[in-house]
Parts: structure tokens; sequence; C-alpha cells
């Protein structure tokens, strides 16, 4: 016979105590997740930025306009990241055989036609081509004209300063691109920020890519 306390009494209800433990677990699990982040945010700043630098700066900027990160911090973070990002590509071309960039390099665009091409304006612009290219997006061409200043062996040194000088002017530029779209976030209806934010990061990820194929297609 069961023991009558165990028994649920009229009008009580059972507790899915289960269900409370699992509900409980996801929401410790998330709010690891986002007091993680938030630790790690400029750590994230920086691999995200090798990854896909303009579109991580324009993102940061609108951020900050809300108020997530510190300016100084953020700017190095993104720097450093596009810095490191660029500076692959260089001792990429510095290091790397010819025969190699040719056999591999259409995977990233980096063809012996569009090297040539790059390869004419550096003779033509010089070294000011690194700054050029990083406000410019390259004209289509960024990875090969950074390929190409290490296949033409700029000095380290110079390479440096002008590709941190193009970046300052670069990065400050797209942060504040992100900083005028936290601006029309503001005055977006609560029920449609979510969308806004989406179709932000939408356009920006293909608006550069199309830009980058468009200017790749004109004359350089």
């Amino acid at each position: 016979m069961p023991n009558i306390t165990s028994l649920p009494r009229e009008g009580m209800q059972l507790v899915p105590i289960s269900g409370i433990v699992i509900e409980n677990n996801m929401e410790s699990f998330f709010h690891n997740i986002l007091v993680w982040i938030d630790a790690s945010k400029y750590i994230l700043l920086f691999l995200g930025t090798i990854a896909e630098g303009p579109v991580v700066m324009v993102a940061s900027g609108f951020l900050y306009k809300l108020g997530q990160f510190n300016l100084l911090q953020m700017y190095f973070a993104l720097m450093a990241g596009d810095f490191v990002a660029d500076l692959g590509w260089y001792c990429l071309g510095r290091f790397g055989a010819r025969s190699t960039i040719f056999k591999y390099g259409h995977f990233f665009g980096v063809t012996p036609e569009v090297l040539k091409k790059v390869e004419g304006r550096f003779l033509e612009y010089h070294q000011k081509i690194l700054i050029i290219s990083k406000l410019t997006m390259g004209l289509g061409f960024a990875l090969v004209v950074l390929i190409v200043a290490g296949m033409f062996k700029v000095p380290f040194k110079n390479y440096v300063v002008l590709n941190l000088i193009g970046g300052f002017i670069w990065t400050a530029i797209l942060i504040t691109v992100g900083y005028f779209l936290g601006n029309v976030y503001a005055v977006v209806p609560e029920s449609a920020k979510i969308v806004f934010v989406a179709v932000v990061l939408l356009v920006a990820f293909f608006g550069f890519r199309f830009t980058n194929d468009w200017l790749r297609k004109q004359e350089i």
C-alpha cells in the first residue's frame, strides 16, 4: 500500500522538478557564455578582424555607440588584428616561392595577370601604394598588393609604418560608419531592432564583397 504522504493531495499540482533543473542549467550555461564573451570581447575583436576586418570594424563602431566597448582598447584590438592579417600576406610574398604563389594563388584571386597589373602599379607609385591600397580596398586587389609588397621586398620597417598609417585611417572611417548606424539604431522601433541589425550585417558583408569584385574588374 503506497505511503499516503507520497500521494498528491487534492488541489495540488505536481511540479516538474527535472524541467526546472534543465531550464536552470540552460540559463546558467548561456549566462556563462555571455560572461565569457564580455571578458574576452577584445580578444574576439582581434581574431575577428584577422578573419573579416572591414565587417568587424563597422560592427565595432556600432557596438561602441551602444556602450559595449572602450574606444582605445577597441581601436587597438582592431588595428592589431588588421596588421597581423596584412603581415601574413606580406610574409607569404616575401618568403614564399613565386611558383608556389602561382600554383595556389588562384584560391585568393592571385593570378599571374593580376600580379602583373599590381607590380606595374608598384613601379609607378612605389611604396605609397600601400597607403592608397588601404584606403581604397586595394582597388579590388588588397591581398595582391600585400603579397607583391613582400615579393618586391619592401623594407619591413617601411611596410610597418605605411601599413599602420593606412590602417589607422581606414579603421577610423569604418568605426565612424558603424557609429552612425548606432545612431540610426537608437531611433528604430523596438520591434524592428533585431531585423535592423541583421540587415546591417548582411549589407556590410556582401557590400564589401560586391565593391571588391567591382573594383577588381576596373582598370587599375
